[in-house]
């Protein structure tokens, strides 16, 4: 499973991106080099594009214990983490959803599913419409 993190630090802005099988166990690795990561700062908005997924290999047990882990790094009282899932297919709708309902509850953590870009950004404050518009501003 292709996965693959980008910190734009000037827009507290994390955009993360799924290509081929989605894997609870491959997505916590990738997530634990987030965290360490120099850029990575508390309250930081999370973009996830799901819209290049072909498969979901779905293990809801270490969903649960995934989600578990993200919510005690997103924990900093003060600094609430929103969260954009952007997603297309049935598949990664339902995906997506399901992260979705797992922050519910959580007041650090804000999530909402989007199929469409333009939603996504400004859910996440930002004035962009277009992903690959705001990706190429700041590559």
């Amino acid at each position: 499973m292709p996965l693959t993190f980008r910190i734009i630090p000037d827009m507290a802005l994390v955009y993360v991106q799924y290509s081929g099988q989605i894997c609870p166990h491959e997505t916590m690795q990738v997530f634990e080099d987030y965290v360490k990561h120099p850029d990575s700062r508390p309250g930081q908005k999370q973009l996830v594009d799901l819209r290049h997924v072909t498969k979901v290999d779905f293990d809801f047990p270490a969903f649960l214990r995934m989600q578990a882990k993200k919510a005690e790094a997103f924990h900093v009282p003060g600094f609430p983490t929103l969260v954009a899932y952007l997603a297309d297919s049935s598949d990664t709708i339902r995906i997506a959803r399901m992260a979705q309902r797992s922050w519910d509850g959580i007041s650090d953590v804000i999530a909402r599913m989007f199929t469409e870009e333009a939603n996504a950004l400004a859910f996440l404050g930002l004035p962009q419409t277009d992903l690959h518009a705001l990706l190429a501003r700041t590559a």
